[in-house]
């Protein structure tokens, strides 16, 4: 299968600002999920969240993390299904970390869960410069990670 097969059959569509393509898959008073594809070329560009979100890797190529944690400190998890290589088939974001992500390779589908659910409200898009003067050792990531800043 192909990226673009895989969304064409699952019905994902473009998720603005963060990038990445999307379908809502669960959401009540309690909890959401959602599929989330990433492709060459594109990834979920650095965010946070006010609750801590779960990954899980579905099918495809693994998907490589960063995770900016309020603490100063940084993390690279994989997300795979390759255990002996490190990586691991659930990341746990924890709330208020800065992460974003990329495939590894052709095609990664993923999911996200949240409870209490995603709202708007509760998501920040990063600002490249902010973010690699906070986290100097990981400017470089941050920055295939982020968009072109506002002029």
């Amino acid at each position: 299968m192909t990226g673009p097969e895989v969304a064409a059959l699952l019905g994902l569509a473009p998720l603005p600002h963060e990038g990445g393509m999307w379908a809502q898959t669960w959401i009540d008073e309690h909890s959401t999920a959602i599929y989330f594809l990433l492709q060459p070329g594109d990834f979920s560009a650095m965010h946070r969240l006010d609750g801590t979100e779960l990954w899980h890797h579905y099918a495809g190529d693994p998907v490589r993390m960063l995770l900016l944690h309020p603490d100063g400190t940084v993390s690279r998890p994989v997300l795979g299904d390759d255990l002996a290589a490190g990586q691991r088939p659930c990341v746990v974001v924890p709330e208020g970390a800065w992460m974003g992500a990329a495939t590894a390779g052709e095609w990664s589908l993923t999911g996200t869960t949240m409870a209490p659910g995603y709202t708007e409200e509760g998501f920040d898009l990063g600002v490249r410069s902010d973010l690699a003067t906070r986290y100097p050792e990981a400017a470089a990531e941050i920055a295939a990670l982020t968009r072109e800043e506002p002029a």
